[in-house]
């Protein structure tokens, strides 16, 4: 009788905690756009809000509304895959020119780190920035880009600095989740 009951409390337990697990989505929702042709993942309790004309979606977090993900579709003229356009670290500083800390914006940004992914056939590239802004607290980005049919799909999310040792690895799965589809 002792046994048994051991047993089944320890079958629940290992349930319990099973349950508990973190796993690659956990905290994550996932968010598709069938007409654009891409989908990754954000973090739970966040919600859609309107961002400017060039940003195709943006979700920000109600707690802390300065984090968010945004995504944004713009064409490209001559070139149609990332590797026409650089490696890796010559793509980051382009888009740490024009997308994050463009001239005029009142930041600076430093590129940390430029990786690859490879998924099936397609390259992503991944950045990670911190960002100095003349105005306000610095921030830390990270940016995934991919290319699709003549169009240069750019990822951001991004965490002021003091909250980013806390968001890091919740938005690097972020980063990581954005695929584009054939």
């Amino acid at each position: 009788m002792l046994k048994r009951t051991v047993s089944t409390l320890l079958v629940i337990l290992a349930l319990f905690l099973t349950s508990c697990a973190n796993t690659p989505t956990s905290g994550l929702v996932p968010f598709a756009d069938s007409k654009d042709g891409y989908r990754f993942l954000y973090p739970n309790g966040w919600t859609e809000t309107k961002g400017n004309s060039a940003i195709d979606i943006l979700f920000h977090d109600i707690i802390e509304p300065s984090e968010n993900v945004s995504v944004a579709i713009s064409k490209l003229e001559t070139v149609k895959t990332l590797e026409e356009i650089g490696d890796p670290e010559a793509i980051g500083l382009r888009v740490q020119q024009r997308v994050v800390a463009p001239e005029g914006s009142g930041r600076e940004a430093k590129l940390l780190k430029a990786t690859q992914k490879e998924l099936g056939d397609r390259n992503y590239y991944i950045f990670e920035y911190a960002v100095q802004r003349s105005q306000g607290e610095p921030r830390h980005d990270l940016v995934t880009v991919a290319t699709n049919r003549g169009n240069l799909y750019t990822m951001n999310i991004s965490s002021s600095e003091k909250r980013w040792d806390k968001v890091k690895d919740l938005f690097l799965r972020v980063a990581k989740s954005f695929t584009i589809d054939e």
